[in-house]
């Protein structure tokens, strides 16, 4: 009879014992998941200068690390040098010819003009005593020459004039304009890459872990500086797929960390679309049980600061 009932209780806590390792009803196990952001610059170089360490709180727009960028600071000043030259030649053709030399033609054009005037009234005399014998046609015909050949120098010297207040000319002003616009964007590009290997924080985070030190040479992409942002927590849970019905998108759930005071909210951002741990064979009915899928869940910033990656929690959805 004793060893019947000392069987009987050891059958009895081995089947008790699979009930102590569940969950409450409605309350399910899970863990604080972060989603890193790893800055890097787009270009190599020497690490000169680390300016945030392990731990630290950073507000976006702060710097976080420089790297060797001489180089590209040269490269730069050549561009705004470049830029400067062709600007330099738009203008010039734009300006037309120097004031002494636009004052040069006006003082030959009001000679011209003088001369003109002279001959056209020494014409108008001729032209009166043409009849009489005072004037020999010769003579009016010179006349004549000398005027019409004031007039053209007269038109002349006004082209000249005109020509030179307008500039260069309008092909020459385009392909000027056309070597402005290559030489602004050769520049942009110096300037990107000289931006480039200085980068800031994009926005409030912890730093999470530095990947080099100072004089370390870094590779084009590779990332120098991880980031937490609290916007970037979120919890990680599994539910049977019974219970998967029962949550939804933009459900809110309750989330209890092991030594926190208090609850934390999140809202149900993802339902992942298949199962995890699938039994390889077949869905019978004894292994439906067993299937799980993922759901994950974002916190308030607020909520966020207080958690951390890595931890166990218990989730309760309503």
């Amino acid at each position: 009879m004793k060893k019947f009932l000392s069987v009987l209780l050891a059958v009895s806590a081995a089947a008790l014992l699979p009930g102590c390792g569940q969950n409450p009803v409605g309350s399910f196990q899970g863990y604080v998941e972060g989603e890193y952001v790893y800055v890097a610059a787009p270009l190599g170089g020497a690490l000169t200068q680390l300016a945030v360490a392990r731990g630290d709180a950073v507000q976006a727009g702060q710097i976080l690390f420089e790297l060797e960028r001489q180089a590209e600071a040269a490269a730069l000043a050549q561009a705004e040098m470049s830029l400067a030259q062709a600007q330099a030649q738009l203008d010039d053709l734009t300006k037309g010819r120097r004031p002494t030399e636009i004052a040069s033609l006006e003082a030959q054009l009001a000679q011209a003009q003088a001369g003109l005037k002279l001959s056209a009234a020494t014409l108008a005399r001729q032209e009166k005593l043409s009849g009489s014998d005072v004037v020999s046609p010769e003579d009016l015909d010179q006349a004549r020459a000398q005027n019409d050949a004031n007039q053209a120098q007269v038109n002349r010297l006004a082209a000249d004039l005109a020509t030179a207040r307008l500039g260069g000319r309008a092909d020459a002003i385009r392909a000027a304009q056309a070597a402005v616009a290559a030489q602004e964007a050769a520049r942009d590009k110096a300037q990107w890459a000289f931006d480039q290997k200085r980068q800031v924080a994009p926005t409030a985070a912890q730093v999470h872990d530095t990947l080099y030190r100072a004089g370390e040479l870094v590779a084009a992409g590779n990332p120098v500086v991880a980031l937490l942002p609290p916007e970037n927590l979120k919890v990680r849970f599994f539910v049977p797929q019974e219970k998967l019905p029962q949550i939804k998108g933009g459900q809110t759930i309750s989330v209890q960390a092991d030594g926190a005071t208090h609850a934390f909210s999140a809202t149900v951002n993802y339902l992942s679309t298949k199962a995890e741990y699938t039994p390889p064979v077949i869905y019978s009915r004894e292994t439906r049980a067993e299937l799980v899928f993922m759901i994950e869940a974002k916190f308030a910033p607020a909520d966020a600061a207080e958690l951390r990656p890595g931890q166990p929690v218990d989730v309760k959805v309503q």
